[in-house]
């Protein structure tokens, strides 16, 4: 749950820095005429719908749970997440594809190619500073390891989705600069529409690959951290001959989670009041110790 506040700055970050790439970007396609950099206006402007939508998302999951929805709205980030990769396939990717091939069948020169090439390299400077405040979230959450690693077992939808989104605009950003440099000193406009036609690529490939990991979140993630050893540990403490029977943790929202276990309770508890006093000081101990746990139910039984 501590984290939830770094999350969404990152996400108000990125926002900001893509708001201004994206009217530089849609002014510089319109005087320069230049497919990559209208393919990276869009994208940018994907990239800012979708962080409105993150923030949504966010504001939706921290509705209180109802009748309808005994455990929450925390899933709602996923959801919102799962949108954005579906924008980014379509509205950034596909685009950027059809008008690169556009571009291929009218061999439109670009006009004005340094203005170009100076808003790219503005474009990779901001996108850069998106994407260290980016990392520098993630390595708070995740100390050591390395960012595939991360990539693979976060939860944290909004943070997903912004790095996802600023790596792809780095590579999309290099993409079109070395295109319109190149198509910039041979004079062949086809170099332009090639950038484009890679940038869509790119885009529809990062745009599959959030899907997939968003996907698994959708469809039920056990959490990150393991919590089989802590709550041995803790079973021990209270419950003396006791034993983890069965655990089952279930992600469901963005920084919370639900964990449900059976428990041998051993046989120094006697009466019914013991049992359900110490389950009860169970719970209180493993609460406080990962506040993330918002939903925990220990059922009592001698069998798995």
């Amino acid at each position: 749950m501590s984290h939830s506040g770094g999350s969404l700055k990152v996400v108000l970050f990125a926002l900001s820095a893509n708001l201004g790439i994206a009217v530089a970007k849609f002014i510089g396609a319109f005087f320069t005429k230049s497919a990559s950099l209208l393919a990276e206006a869009i994208h940018s402007l994907v990239d800012c719908g979708n962080q409105i939508l993150l923030l949504v998302g966010n504001k939706q999951s921290q509705k209180a749970p109802n009748h309808k929805h005994p455990l929450g709205y925390g899933r709602a980030t996923f959801f919102w997440a799962f949108v954005v990769a579906i924008l980014l396939f379509s509205l950034g990717g596909l685009f950027a594809i059809r008008e690169g091939f556009h571009k291929l069948e009218g061999h439109e020169p670009i006009d004005h190619p340094a203005v170009a090439v100076g808003i790219l390299i503005l474009s990779l400077i901001l996108e850069g500073f998106s994407f260290r405040a980016c990392i520098q979230e993630i390595r708070i959450q995740q100390p050591e390891g390395g960012l595939w690693n991360w990539f693979r077992r976060s939860t944290s939808a909004e943070l997903l989705v912004v790095f996802i989104e600023d790596a792809a605009a780095l590579s999309g950003l290099s993409v079109a600069l070395v295109a319109t440099v190149i198509g910039w000193a041979t004079g062949n406009p086809a170099w332009d529409a090639g950038g484009s036609i890679a940038i869509g690529i790119v885009l529809v490939a990062v745009a599959l690959l959030l899907a997939s990991e968003v996907k698994s979140l959708l469809i039920g993630e056990a959490p990150s951290h393991d919590y089989h050893d802590e709550i041995i540990r803790e079973i021990s403490n209270l419950f003396p001959g006791g034993a983890l029977l069965h655990l089952i943790a279930l992600q469901t929202g963005s920084r919370e989670c639900m964990v449900s276990f059976k428990l041998h309770p051993g046989r120094s508890i006697h009466t019914a009041q013991e049992l359900i006093e110490q389950i009860n000081e169970l719970e209180r101990r493993l609460k406080k110790r990962f506040t993330e746990i918002r939903w925990l139910f220990v059922e009592p039984d001698y069998l798995d």
